[in-house]
Order: structure tokens, then C-alpha cells, then sequence
């Protein structure tokens, strides 16, 4: 499994990752590579649902709050055969509903589960990929999103799905202007091909190499927010209200160093914008309020000084290896300077935990015998000469606040989400693993290959 990009992962691996089983239901995944598994809850309830979906049957299993079975239910796979396992939905009753895509029908399967009569209600829904392309999907106050751009207009379409009906939501973009890196006028569509959109989870940690993408989506209830940071000198954002379908369009500008910057990006959070921009010489970071755009913090950092909001190394990490120290800020900053820059924000009950960086892909012909940044990430290789390799690498900190923007000197505890990587990781029997971020604590569930049982078990964040 892809490592996230943290600091607390070095902690994580020299603290025991406490860990709690809460429950475990036996089942056998025969075919394996043909099952799906979603662990949910349902935000008005607060009851966790877990839906195992084999080749031939489903299974759905009922918790409380208190992670006690109370329910199941367990059914055929009937009009959803070689279907995919899109998402979930829950309905005023109580009762999920699934959504089963099919892109060769181009279609999504609606099956709403009624548990208490042990009987379900299909619908079929057409996925206009015709004309249109699927951006994302995503599930918001217990209704399910399908979000999908136009080939041709300058346009995106929100689908809603609340009570087994979708409500489509129109959001025209063609009367905005839109400038390329190098200010070129582009359309809409052209700047979402160069950019792709990358979605957001709200209320966890986005890890770095999802947060240097320059088209982010913030989902809120019934509202989304999307930035657009292809120019180095402004993030452009879009406001958009799913009731009543109004865009309104923001602009923070970027400020300027001594030097152009080479990467740039930003971060919105709690109705705040982070951004940063970074050149050889020198690294800008403000905090912006997002409805006045005023600067609430503002950091300059050069070559040559001591980076003062940092509570982690200068790390550098080369695919899945140990991160390296970088000593000096100089070395920082001109390897982040030839990246793509971008910046996570994760609150949990206690602080602010900032991560600062940038990621990037290479192909390098790397000497292994002579000098060179990769040296020491190589590991044993068969003989001295040329290498032509193509490598995911990073540079980055962490840095933790108050929730009151006060930089703090606290130590850098590990997060649950550190400790279910490192879990993972070390557990071979994991497959198919689902994680659940409740209000305490969050759940990895998974099927055990060996014990050939579902497992959730506990995570909360800090040291134990």
C-alpha cells in the first residue's frame, strides 16, 4: 500500500499503534478478487453499517453506535452481476440504499435494502457518458453526489440521490474567464483536461500527493468549493450553492517575493485559504480569511533562515523509503521549488496539523557508483553503472497549530489515520480495507484472509 506522506509515520513505527478489536463477523470470500466491502454510517442514527459484497450474494450487518450487531441481511446479487460497488446512501427510514455502476451499460443499479422485511427495490439510473464524463463521487448528510463534466460546454453536473430519486443540478461555467500558467485564455473544459479535479475528505487527512493537484473540490452540505491553482500568481475559486445553483467567483491573489515563484498551490479549510509559493531563494505562506481575503498570517522564509513554524525535519522521501533529513533550508527549498508545491490541513479535537511540500515524478539516470540526491535511497543493486528510473519523490514538513492560528511547540503525536497505514502495512491478512472516520475514533474494517473473518477494530489519535 502507497505510504502517505507524514512524519508521524517515522513516530508510528517506534511506538506500539494501540489498537482495539471492537468486532469480527465470520464469513468466506471464496473469490476474493471479484468482492467489495464499504463500512458507513449513517450521520442521523449514528448506526455504522457494514456491506460485504461477494461474487453471487451481499451481505449487510447492522451495528449501533456502540458497534453491537442489532440486524442483518443477507440477499443475492440480483441485477447487479459484475456491477462495481459505487457508493451508499440512507433514506428518513433508516434503510441504506447501494449504487452498483456498470460503465459498459453506462448505468448505476439503485437497490434500497429494507432490513426489517428483508426485501430490496432496484432502480436504474442512465449515466449520460454519452456527453459527459464522471469527475467524482461522494456521499454528503447521508445522500449520495455523482459529480460529471461536460465533453462540450463549459459545464459541470451534480447528480443528487436522496429517497431513491436523483436531482440533477446544472453549473454553468462558460461566462467565467479562465487564464493557463502562462496566462494564455482557456476555456473551462480546457483548463479541468490540463488539471484534472481532485476531491477532497473533508474532515480527514488529505495526504500530499493529493493535495499538489492545481483542481481541488471541497464538498460541504449542499454547497461545494472549487479552486483552480494553474496560475503561480492567484488561485481562482468557485463558490457553488446545490439549492439554488449560484457560482460565485472569489480571486486570491498570490504574494510575491524578490523572485518569481516556480510553484505555487493553496488549501482551503474552515473558511480559510492557505497558501504558499515557493522559489530557490525563498518560501511565502499566508493564511487568509475567505470571506474578506484578508492575510490572518503571513511567513517569508529564505535560503538562509530557520523555518520557525516547523515541528518536524526537513524531510525528503523517495517511494516508499525511510524520509531523509535535509540540514539546510536551502536544500528544501530548491528541491521543493522543482515540484509540484501543495499543503494539507487536518484538524482533529486538540490542534492544527499543517503538512508543507511538494511531490513530483521523475525518470533519472541515476550512477550508483558516483554522487548524486538518490544515493542513499538506492538499496542493494545487482552492479555499478547507469540506471534509468522512474521515481515518486517528495520534500516536506509538518508543522502543528492551536486551533486559534497559534503556532505550538507540542509534540507531533500520531494520528489514527498514521496508525492504520502502519497496520496495514505490517498485517499481510489484510484485504479489501475499509476506514470510517467517526466523531472519537476511527475504523479500519477488513476481511482477515486467514481467519476468513471481517474484522473493525479502533483507532484514536496520539500516543497510547
Amino acid at each position: 500500500m502507497k505510504q502517505i506522506f507524514l512524519f508521524l509515520s517515522i513516530i508510528c513505527s517506534t511506538v506500539s499503534i494501540s489498537q482495539t478489536v471492537l468486532t469480527s463477523y465470520p464469513i468466506d470470500l471464496k473469490n476474493k478478487m471479484h468482492s467489495e466491502t464499504l463500512n458507513a454510517e449513517n450521520t442521523v442514527t449514528h448506526d455504522v453499517f457494514v456491506f460485504i459484497a461477494a461474487p453471487d450474494s451481499l451481505s449487510i450487518l447492522k451495528y449501533n453506535s456502540a458497534i453491537f450487531l442489532k440486524d442483518k441481511f443477507v440477499t443475492s446479487r440480483q441485477f447487479v452481476e459484475n456491477k462495481s460497488l459505487l457508493g451508499y446512501s440512507f433514506s428518513e427510514d433508516g434503510n441504506p440504499t447501494l449504487y452498483w455502476f456498470s460503465e459498459q451499460e453506462k448505468s448505476i443499479i439503485l437497490i434500497k435494502y429494507y432490513l426489517e422485511t428483508k426485501t430490496s427495490r432496484a432502480l436504474k439510473f442512465q449515466v449520460p457518458l454519452d456527453e459527459q464524463s464522471i469527475i467524482t463521487y461522494y456521499k454528503k448528510d447521508n445522500n449520495f453526489y455523482l459529480l460529471l463534466k461536460y465533453k462540450e460546454k463549459q459545464a459541470l453536473t451534480a447528480f443528487v440521490f436522496k429517497n431513491g430519486m436523483a436531482e440533477e443540478k446544472f453549473l454553468d461555467f462558460s461566462s467565467f474567464t479562465f487564464r493557463d500558467r502562462r496566462t494564455q485564455q482557456k476555456t473551462f473544459n480546457q483548463i479541468l483536461n490540463e488539471n484534472p479535479i481532485e476531491k477532497m475528505d473533508s474532515g480527514e487527512y488529505n495526504p500530499l500527493f493529493n493535495v499538489v493537484a492545481k483542481s481541488k473540490l471541497y464538498t460541504l452540505p449542499n454547497r461545494l468549493i472549487l479552486t483552480l491553482d494553474q496560475s503561480l500568481r492567484k488561485t481562482q475559486l468557485f463558490d457553488i450553492n446545490l439549492d439554488n445553483l449560484e457560482i460565485k467567483e472569489k480571486t486570491f491573489t498570490q504574494r510575491l517575493g524578490h523572485k518569481n515563484p516556480r510553484t505555487s498551490n493553496s488549501f482551503y479549510h474552515e473558511n480559510k485559504l492557505y497558501q504558499v509559493n515557493v522559489n530557490p531563494d525563498e518560501l511565502l505562506f499566508d493564511i487568509k480569511d475567505y470571506n474578506s481575503g484578508e492575510i490572518i498570517k503571513s511567513f517569508i522564509v529564505s535560503k538562509n533562515d530557520t523555518i520557525r513554524f516547523i515541528n518536524s525535519p526537513l524531510l525528503m522521501q523517495v517511494e516508499n523509503r525511510k524520509p531523509k533529513d535535509l540540514k539546510k533550508t536551502s536544500k528544501f527549498l530548491k528541491e521543493l521549488s522543482s515540484l509540484d508545491a501543495g499543503l494539507s490541513v487536518f484538524k482533529n479535537k486538540k490542534n492544527l496539523f499543517i503538512t508543507l511540500g511538494g511531490s513530483g515524478r521523475e525518470s533519472k539516470a541515476l550512477f550508483i557508483n558516483g554522487y548524486n540526491m538518490f544515493d542513499d535511497f538506492m538499496g542493494d543493486f545487482p552492479s555499478a553503472g547507469y540506471y534509468n528510473l522512474d521515481t515518486n519523490y517528495s520534500v516536506f514538513f509538518e508543522s502543528v497549530w492551536t486551533k486559534k492560528l497559534e503556532f505550538t511547540q507540542d509534540s507531533h503525536e500520531p494520528l489514527a489515520a498514521d496508525k492504520i497505514y502502519n497496520f496495514i502495512d505490517s498485517h499481510k491478512e489484510i484485504f479489501l480495507p475499509n476506514i470510517l472516520k467517526l466523531n472519537d475514533y476511527s475504523i479500519l474494517g477488513y476481511y482477515d484472509m486467514n481467519a476468513k473473518v471481517y474484522i473493525m477494530r479502533k483507532f484514536t489519535d496520539g500516543f497510547n
